[in-house]
C-alpha cells in the first residue's frame, strides 16, 4: 500500500470527460450482441435492500429472485445480495445453493460519521455473520478537511480486516464536491487496498453518472498500469433502463478493456435495473414487452 502522499491524482478536464462520456452512448449494438450484453448486465447486478424496515421475509424474496430472476426464461443469476450486517445470516442461508455473494454495508453506512472502533466492530460482526463482501464508506467530513491520510488510513485498516473477503469502498461521490476530488478519493481508496471502489451509497440525490463513473475508471486504468492490479468498478444509483447500462458496458470496455466485463471486476448497485433487464431480454425473446406487473419489485 503507497502513502496518499506520495503520489499527486492528475487534474481532471471536466468538459473532455463529459464530451468522451457522449461517445459511449453512440455506438450500434445489433440484436445478437444487444442480449449477450443485457443478460452480462444482468449477471453484475448487486440486488439491495438497505431499509429501515427490512424483515427476514423480505431478505429471502430477495434472494429467491437473485436465484431466478425470471420464472420462463434463461437467464443468468446476478452478482451479489447486498444487505445490513445483522442480516447477513439470513441472505447466506437463503443462497446457500447457490454461488451468489452475500455483501454487506459496514463502516457506519451511510454516513461514516462514527469512530474506527464502532467501524471495525461493524465490520467484524458483518465478516462473522458469513459476509463475502464489505461495502464501507468513506469518511468524507476528513475527506473535505484535507485529512486525506486519515482516509487512507481508515481503508487500509479496514483491508486488514477483509482478508478473506473483498472490500468495496463507497466513495458517495455526490458531497465530494468536484472531478477533481473525485479523482483524488478515487486514487486514495486504490492505493488503500480497495478491491472495488464504487459511486455512492444511493442514499442521496446524486448518484452514479457516466462522467463520474469515467472519472473513476481511468483511475482504475492509471493504478493498473502502474501497479497491475486489477480493481474493479461499481456505479450505484440512479441506473435504472437497460439501455444506459449498455452505455455503460461500453464505456468500461473502451476504457479498461475485456478483462473487465464480468462481475469479478465491474457491478451495478442498481436493483431497480433488473426489472428493466428482464423486460428488455422478453422483448428480444417474443418481440413484444411483458408488462411491469409480471415482474416483482424488488
Amino acid at each position: 500500500m503507497t502513502n496518499p502522499f506520495d503520489f499527486v491524482s492528475p487534474p481532471i478536464d471536466q468538459i473532455g470527460l463529459i464530451e468522451r462520456t457522449q461517445k459511449f452512448s453512440t455506438r450500434s449494438i445489433k440484436n445478437d450482441s444487444k442480449v449477450q450484453a443485457l443478460k452480462l448486465a444482468l449477471s453484475m447486478i448487486d440486488l439491495t435492500t438497505l431499509e429501515g424496515k427490512d424483515t427476514i421475509g423480505k431478505v429471502q424474496q430477495l434472494c429467491a429472485k437473485a436465484k431466478k430472476p425470471h420464472d420462463f426464461m434463461d437467464v443468468p443469476t446476478v452478482a451479489a445480495v447486498c444487505v445490513y450486517p445483522n442480516m447477513v445470516r439470513v441472505a447466506k442461508q437463503a443462497l446457500s445453493k447457490s454461488n451468489i455473494k452475500v455483501a454487506s454495508v459496514a463502516t457506519a453506512f451511510p454516513s461514516g460519521m462514527s469512530s474506527l472502533k464502532v467501524k471495525k466492530e461493524d465490520v467484524r460482526y458483518a465478516i462473522e455473520e458469513g459476509a463475502d463482501e464489505i461495502d464501507m464508506v468513506i469518511s468524507r467530513g476528513k475527506f473535505l478537511q484535507g485529512e486525506y491520510s486519515y482516509v487512507f488510513e481508515e481503508i487500509a485498516t479496514i483491508k486488514e480486516l477483509c482478508k478473506e473477503v473483498s472490500l468495496k469502498v463507497i466513495l458517495e461521490t455526490g458531497e465530494l464536491g468536484s472531478l477533481d476530488n473525485i479523482r483524488l478519493a478515487s486514487d486514495i481508496a486504490l492505493h488503500a487496498g480497495a478491491d472495488f471502489i464504487k459511486t455512492s451509497t444511493g442514499k442521496i440525490s446524486s448518484a452514479a453518472t457516466m462522467p463520474i463513473t469515467l472519472c473513476m475508471l481511468e483511475a482504475i486504468r492509471d493504478y493498473y498500469k502502474k501497479t497491475g492490479l486489477k480493481i474493479g468498478m461499481k456505479p450505484a444509483g440512479g441506473i435504472s433502463e437497460a439501455k444506459l447500462a449498455i452505455h455503460y458496458l461500453v464505456m468500461v470496455k473502451e476504457t479498461l478493456g475485456q478483462d473487465w466485463l464480468n462481475n469479478s471486476k465491474f457491478r451495478f448497485g442498481a436493483s431497480r435495473l433488473a426489472n428493466d433487464l428482464l423486460m428488455q431480454l422478453r422483448k428480444q425473446e417474443t418481440g413484444f414487452y411483458q408488462s411491469s406487473n409480471y415482474f416483482s419489485n424488488d
